[in-house]
C-alpha cells in the first residue's frame, strides 16, 4: 500500500510510520522537516506545511492518506481537497474533545459534536475540540464517504511529548511519598500509541470509514499507580489527597497533576464508549507493558529534559507538608 502521512515524525505519526514501514508499506511523510528530520531514511520525505506550501503533494497519487497534523479546518479543507482525486481513503486523527458534552460518562459516536462559540477563530488552545470537529467536517466534505475519523482519548507510551502519563511511571520509580489524587477508585482511560497505530493501519487496509472512539483501556487510578510501583520496583508510598485540597491549593488540572480531572469537570475524557472500535478489531496490551516501555524510554532521555507535565519536586513537598499538617493521622499513605 502506498501511504502518505501528514506529519509522521512525532508520537502517533512516528509510530504509524514505523508500523507501516515494518509491514512493508511504501511510506511518504509530508511535514516541515523540523521535528526529528533524521527519522525513517527508508521513507520518502516531502517538505512543506499546511499553510499554503502544499506543492510537494501535487500530481502524486497514494492509496491512503493519514492526517495526524490537522487542527484548523481551513488547512484540512485545503489538503483533503487537493488530495481528493489522488487517493482512495483519508484517515483523520481527531479527539474525544470534539464532543459537545464532556461532563458525562459513556460518550458515544452518535453524540453531538462541539460547536465553535467564536465563529472564524483558529485559536486551537481556546477551541481545540470544536476546531477538531470542524476539521472532521472539512475532510468529509472533500471526500464524502471515504474518511475514517478516529477520536482517541489520552494516548500514552514511548515518545509521548506531553508527559501526561509518563510522569507517573517516572515519578513513582523515584520512590518516597507521592501525591496522588483521590479517590483511588476514580476511573481513567488510556490507549497505548502502538496499539492505536496498529489498529488504524488495519482499518485502512480494510477500507473502513466512519467515526470511532478510541479511548483504550479503563483503569482505576489506584490500579495505574500500583502497577507503576510494581513494574519499577520502587518503595513509593502513595499519599491520596482530596480533590477539595488540590483545588484549594490551585493545583493545575490535567497538566500539573496528570490524569486528574475534577469530578464536576470534563470526566467524559476518561469515560468514553469505545465498544465500536473493539468490535472493529482494536486490541490493547496489558497496562504493565505500557508502563515498562514508557519508563524505559523516559530513562533514555537527557537528564536535563524539560518536563511538560507533573508536579515539580518543591511543589510536591509543599503539598505533602500542607496535607499532613491539616489532616494529621488521616494523612498516612499506602504502601
Amino acid at each position: 500500500m502506498k501511504l502518505l502521512i501528514l506529519g509522521g515524525t512525532k508520537f502517533l505519526g512516528r509510530h504509524l510510520a514505523e508500523a507501516a514501514l515494518k509491514a512493508g508499506h511504501e511510506v511518504t511523510l509530508f511535514n516541515r522537516g523540523l521535528e526529528n528530520p533524521g527519522l525513517f531514511p527508508e521513507a520518502e520525505h516531502l517538505t512543506g506545511d499546511r499553510d499554503g506550501r502544499l506543492d510537494a503533494l501535487k500530481g502524486r497519487r497514494w492509496d491512503a492518506v493519514i492526517d495526524t497534523s490537522g487542527f484548523v479546518p481551513r488547512q484540512v479543507r485545503a489538503t483533503a481537497g487537493l488530495l481528493a482525486d489522488f487517493t482512495d481513503h483519508y484517515t483523520f486523527i481527531s479527539s474525544l474533545s470534539a464532543y459537545a458534552d464532556l461532563e458525562r460518562e459513556n460518550i458515544r459516536e452518535e453524540d453531538p459534536p462541539a460547536l465553535l462559540t467564536e465563529p472564524g477563530s483558529e485559536d486551537v488552545s481556546a477551541h481545540y475540540g470544536a476546531l477538531k470537529a470542524l476539521c472532521e467536517m472539512a475532510a468529509e466534505e472533500a471526500m464524502p464517504g471515504r474518511v475514517l475519523h478516529i477520536r482517541p482519548g489520552l494516548i500514552v507510551g514511548p515518545f509521548d511529548p506531553s508527559d501526561r502519563f509518563t510522569y507517573w511511571p517516572h515519578r513513582i520509580a523515584q520512590g518516597g511519598e507521592v501525591v496522588v489524587p483521590a479517590p483511588p477508585e476514580r476511573q481513567v482511560q488510556v490507549i497505548d500509541v502502538r496499539d492505536l497505530a496498529d489498529w488504524i493501519l488495519r482499518m485502512i487496509a480494510e477500507g473502513e470509514t466512519g467515526l470511532y472512539n478510541a479511548s483504550g483501556g479503563t483503569y482505576t487510578m489506584e490500579r495505574v499507580v500500583e502497577e507503576c510501583r510494581r513494574v519499577s520496583g520502587s518503595d513509593a508510598r502513595f499519599i491520596w489527597v482530596s480533590e477539595e485540597f488540590l483545588l484549594d491549593r490551585e493545583v493545575g488540572v490535567w497538566i500539573e497533576l496528570p490524569l486528574w480531572i475534577p469530578s464536576d469537570s470534563q470526566i467524559g475524557l476518561f469515560a468514553a464508549d469505545s465498544s465500536k472500535a473493539f468490535h472493529a478489531g482494536l486490541s490493547i496490551r496489558r497496562l504493565p507493558s505500557t508502563i515498562r516501555d514508557t519508563l524505559a524510554w523516559s530513562a533514555s532521555r537527557q537528564a536535563d529534559t524539560e518536563w511538560k507535565a507533573g508536579l515539580e519536586a518543591g511543589r510536591e513537598r509543599e503539598l505533602l507538608a500542607d496535607w499532613k499538617a491539616s489532616h494529621g493521622e488521616e494523612a498516612h499513605g499506602s504502601g
